[in-house]
């Protein structure tokens, strides 16, 4: 990112940003920098993964996950024996998605197909019978970005094919400026502190990580961040309503001991 540092980040991360001052490298989350983090910090949750499998039982015929990432869900998917598509955006995370399926049994990795594009905007000429957007990655498009998603589900679903997707239910929908810090240990070591800011009234909350500890001062520090936007849910349902997608369930997801609750929305194509 080449904002001005402290500018870009609100709060306790844009004041540290500029303490930092040239020491801090700042990228966005989801660059070739911020992706081998990102999947450090997430990859192996298993957040939604039970409930999303159980759902796509139901179904039938191939599977689009959109925005894999680094395969948190594309692997769990493929035990289901379907042919999977995984389409993402970032190549840092196609890399990874796709070192991560080489381990893979052969018979595994090749029902996979990891294909290069973007999650508002996709023309695979194939209908699927399930359509997968996981990690409430729908937060990342703003209402432009999630109209052209609906229009692009809504022409790969097959008959009978169900839209499944996670999302975030924050509560007392802005309301007032806030600001939560999470420390997290990942599983290969490392160490990381999460910042998270919403100013009151914003469509968007900033989310910004650094190393933990921070390093001598004489060496440079790797910073990340993003903006992933807050709208209700009862704004999601609307918006797939009045795109031809009618909701058929909603699910709440287990606890994952944040501020933030998290559901699943099953849609299908309206008759």
């Amino acid at each position: 990112m080449n904002a001005p540092l402290g500018a870009a980040v609100p709060g306790q991360a844009g004041a540290l940003l500029a303490e930092l001052g040239d020491r801090a490298e700042l990228h966005d989350l989801y660059d070739e920098v911020g992706a081998p983090i990102y999947h450090a910090m997430a990859g192996s949750e298993t957040i939604e993964v039970r409930e999303l499998v159980g759902e796509l039982r139901s179904t039938q015929g191939a599977i689009l996950e959109l925005a894999a990432g680094s395969g948190r869900l594309t692997l769990p998917l493929l035990t289901l024996g379907r042919d999977l598509v995984a389409l993402e955006k970032a190549p840092g995370m196609i890399r990874l998605l796709q070192e991560r399926l080489q381990n893979l049994p052969v018979t595994r990795r090749d029902r996979c197909t990891v294909v290069a594009g973007d999650m508002s905007d996709f023309d695979l000429d194939q209908p699927f019978g399930a359509i997968v957007l996981g990690a409430t990655s729908i937060s990342l498009l703003d209402a432009t970005g999630r109209t052209g998603l609906y229009r692009s589900v809504r022409r790969h679903l097959a008959p009978g094919g169900k839209f499944l997707l996670t999302a975030v239910n924050v509560p007392g929908f802005g309301d007032a400026t806030t600001e939560h810090t999470l420390d997290i240990d990942a599983p290969d070591g490392t160490r990381y502190r999460m910042y998270e800011h919403w100013t009151k009234g914003a469509d968007v909350r900033t989310v910004t990580i650094f190393p933990r500890p921070l390093r001598p001062a004489e060496s440079p520090i790797t910073v990340c961040t993003t903006q992933i936007g807050v709208f209700p849910i009862a704004q999601l349902e609307a918006e797939m309503n009045e795109a031809g997608l009618v909701l058929t369930d909603r699910q709440p997801l287990p606890p994952t001991g944040t501020h933030h609750h998290d559901v699943l929305l099953v849609a299908e194509v309206a008759a």
